[in-house]
């Protein structure tokens, strides 16, 4: 595989990361998108196929502990409106 070939796979990822990153927390336009940006620009010199790769398995790992935070603030705003009618 060539690094060219790789690009689509690089925007594809950056695309998600920028959908998950609209509900950070501390804010998109103020902290995620910023952070998301510059993390890509570091990494913007990479040549080997075998780093890219590194750093798009390492971005797939972000999307995962995005989608867990996610599901855990929705899990606990359930948990508090129940625990609110039983009380």
């Amino acid at each position: 595989m060539s690094t060219t070939s790789l690009r689509p796979q690089v925007i594809a990822l950056y695309k998600q990361l920028v959908y998950l990153g609209r509900e950070y927390p501390a804010g998109y336009h103020d902290f995620f998108r910023p952070k998301l940006k510059s993390a890509f620009l570091k990494k913007k010199d990479l040549v080997s196929e075998q780093e890219i790769n590194r750093a798009i398995e390492h971005g797939h790992y972000i999307i995962k502990e995005l989608e867990a935070m996610y599901y855990l603030r929705k899990y606990r705003a359930l948990r508090q409106r129940y625990l609110n009618e039983l009380q």
